[in-house]
């Protein structure tokens, strides 16, 4: 379980990095995007729940990257 975890968070980081890349951020902290990337995982995930997509580890991570670059702008538009 703790391994699990701990792939998801460096997941959630790559996720996280790749979206801030994709939107032209400036570099932000790690912790930063880790906690972006984790919640764009969230979001992705709920996206791919609503239109029925889902199934291997390359279509979850696409669906991170999507949803972290849904929480980026979001972090953006309300949080900067």
């Amino acid at each position: 379980m703790l391994i699990k975890l701990l792939f998801e968070i460096i997941i959630g980081g790559f996720c996280g990095y790749v979206a801030n890349k994709l939107m032209n951020g400036p570099t932000d902290s790690f912790l930063l995007n880790v906690i972006l990337g984790v919640a764009g995982g969230f979001v992705g995930g709920l996206i791919g729940n609503l239109l029925g997509i889902g199934g291997g580890w390359v279509t979850g991570i696409i669906l991170s990257i999507i949803g972290a670059c849904v929480v980026v702008w979001a972090y953006r538009k309300f949080v900067k």
